[in-house]
């Protein structure tokens, strides 16, 4: 059925609906109160608009799937574009995931640990924590005075000894029977949780009472031990605070969006005091972001609220955004309807004035700060920058024009190399070049780098044009020592070369190999050797799957018997790809071949599979 046959279809309930490419796969996943209308609206306006137009263009078909309200849309569409990880959506991929602390009183003898993954396994989850470092302060805590271990110890048997924790007192010891009891063990856990609740008092109140029984039973050491746990426990309250504790709880939002990539910080505020910051980056918004050259706001925040909150055992009473948008009604039901009973509702708001609207102020300042710290090293622009790069690569001059080469194949099948350009602190894509290796037969990188390196540079010297400052290698020394060769055949020399190896992240200099570049992490000049090798990288894998699918185009389908070249010409431009000739059946064939050859080509594609 044609797309705009089958728009006509959909209902006019509320629900998800799916855009599908040629080879089947979910592209992007939206949600609407009247699907019909929602999906229509896509086709009413101007192709031209690069929110559509660009996914138009790739969809083939789309699928739905209609629910009660819109609340259930809203949690579906978030469960889908999870699952399916669309690309044309904006996806939370830097979602960083704090620590919790599970108590395991599902069995005989309960551990805590430090954990970031939540299950329904019968445990206690208690958390997040800011920062990550208080979760593993209070398990160090709770095993030196509490004494309940965090051990991978079979404790569903006793063992001949205990381990070294019990020696140095910081554990019970109930994998040795004798050394703990039951009820001595059970008591310590019941103090734990009273901690990890929060409830203190409670739990100050019950040590107390301890030690005064102990004491008037003239049981002086024990008494002294519970003095001293209810010390370190009414120190813990005052230093101290766990995000589970109710009160001013806050998540604040700011975000700076610029050329295509956007920064976003996140201040958790709790008990009215900011404990954290976040920082969340995307470096290449998807073109559907974009309604008229302008970032969609509202789809953004609507889209990452659900993602960022919708599986999380604790959701902030209240949640400050720069912008408003259309279903936060729903997604406040939503969100409110995970809190625990008894708990008040959560609350998303978009501040106008006073103190909260300067709180989404002052996240949104510190975006841009996050944005400038991380992408303005992708165009750098300043004598700095080129100085450093100078000083780092032990060049002559400082460098305007760098050339960085990549090799990229499968198991040596369509080995194919790239070369982009960095000048003048950007990528020139106007001086991108392919290279189909010609001279290396199997998996040979190091002889395909020379073969590319000598290509290039032989053609440069034959149109006289100049050198750049650097030529960059991506690989080890292996890599760099044959492009070496390549420009020595060439009587190229005093060349600046170096390379870059992938795991170690380690710039080797051509000359001084022995004494190769280790920068520091945040090093400015790693950061720009890195963009520009990766976008090698990237250009090199694009044009080889490129290669590719047209090698596949070219063969699979004229091994088929009836099939010839007019027929596969037909085939593909009605399916798009063969992987979507493939997957149809005899029926679908029909409506491009006789029947004859359908029957062919599915027989030939079940033959594959059998």
């Amino acid at each position: 059925m044609d797309l705009h046959e089958k728009i006509r279809t959909i209902p006019t309930s509320p629900g998800v609906y799916l855009y599908k490419n040629a080879e089947g796969q979910v592209i992007y996943v939206g949600k609407a109160q009247n699907l019909r209308a929602r999906v229509r609206s896509y086709f009413a306006g101007d192709f031209g608009d690069s929110k559509t137009g660009s996914l138009l263009r790739e969809a083939v078909d789309v699928d739905y799937i209609v629910v009660d309200n819109n609340k259930e849309a809203l949690a579906l569409e978030n469960n889908l574009i999870k699952q399916k990880r669309p690309r044309f959506n904006i996806l939370l991929r830097d979602d960083k995931t704090y620590p919790y602390i599970k108590l395991t009183t599902g069995e005989r003898f309960p551990r805590v640990y430090v954990t970031r993954r939540l299950k329904r396994d019968g445990s206690l989850y208690f958390g997040p924590y800011f920062p990550t470092s208080l979760a593993y302060r209070l398990v160090d805590l709770i095993h030196r005075h509490f004494l309940i271990p965090s051990c991978t110890v079979d404790l569903r048997r006793f063992h001949p000894r205990p381990c070294l924790q019990f020696y140095i007192k910081r554990c019970l010891g109930p994998c040795v029977q004798g050394l703990t009891t039951p009820e001595r063990y059970a008591e310590a856990v019941k103090d734990v949780k009273l901690l990890l609740d929060g409830r203190v008092g409670d739990l100050n109140k019950s040590l107390r009472e301890r030690m005064e029984q102990a004491a008037a039973e003239q049981r002086f050491e024990e008494a002294a031990k519970y003095r001293d746990l209810i010390s370190t426990v009414e120190l813990m309250e005052q230093r101290q605070r766990m995000a589970i504790v109710e009160g001013d709880d806050a998540d604040v939002f700011g975000y700076h969006v610029q050329n295509g990539m956007l920064s976003l910080n996140l201040f958790h505020v709790r008990g009215g005091k900011v404990l954290d910051r976040r920082e969340l980056f995307w470096e290449e918004l998807p073109e559907h972001a974009f309604h008229n050259g302008e970032f969609d706001t509202a789809e953004f925040f609507s889209s990452l609220l659900m993602q960022l909150y919708a599986d999380k055992q604790y959701v902030p009473r209240q949640i400050y955004i720069p912008v408003d948008f259309e279903d936060r009604q729903v997604l406040e039901d939503l969100l409110s309807e995970g809190r625990p009973e008894g708990s008040a509702r959560v609350h998303i708001s978009v501040p106008q004035r006073g103190e909260k609207r300067s709180l989404v102020d002052l996240a949104g300042n510190n975006a841009k700060q996050s944005f400038d710290q991380r992408f303005r090293v992708l165009k750098p622009r300043t004598e700095e920058i080129r100085e450093a790069l100078q000083e780092a690569l032990m060049l002559p001059e400082k460098p305007r024009r760098i050339e960085c080469f990549d090799i990229s194949h499968i198991q040596g099948a369509e080995t194919v190399a790239s070369m982009v350009v960095w000048e003048d602190g950007k990528m020139k894509k106007s001086d991108y070049r392919k290279f189909i290796i010609r001279s290396v037969e199997g998996v040979d990188d190091f002889a395909s780098m020379r073969e590319v390196v000598a290509r290039r540079y032989k053609r440069v010297l034959a149109e006289n044009q100049p050198m750049p400052s650097v030529v960059l290698i991506d690989g080890g020394l292996g890599q760099l020592h044959a492009a070496a060769q390549a420009l020595d055949e060439l009587g190229i020399v005093n060349q600046p070369l170096a390379s870059i190896a992938k795991r170690e992240e380690i710039i080797y200099v051509a000359g001084v190999e022995d004494e190769p570049v280790v920068l520091d992490h945040h090093s400015p000049v790693l950061h720009v050797v890195q963009m520009v090798r990766d976008e090698a990288h990237r250009f090199a894998v694009g044009f080889h799957r490129k290669r590719r699918e047209i090698r596949d185009r070219n063969s699979e389908l004229l091994d088929i018997p009836g099939v010839g070249e007019r027929t596969r010409q037909r085939l593909l431009q009605h399916f798009g790809s063969v992987r979507a000739v493939q997957q149809a059946d005899a029926a679908a064939l029909a409506a491009v071949v006789n029947k004859s050859q359908a029957a062919a080509i599915v027989q030939h594609f079940r033959e594959q599979v059998s």
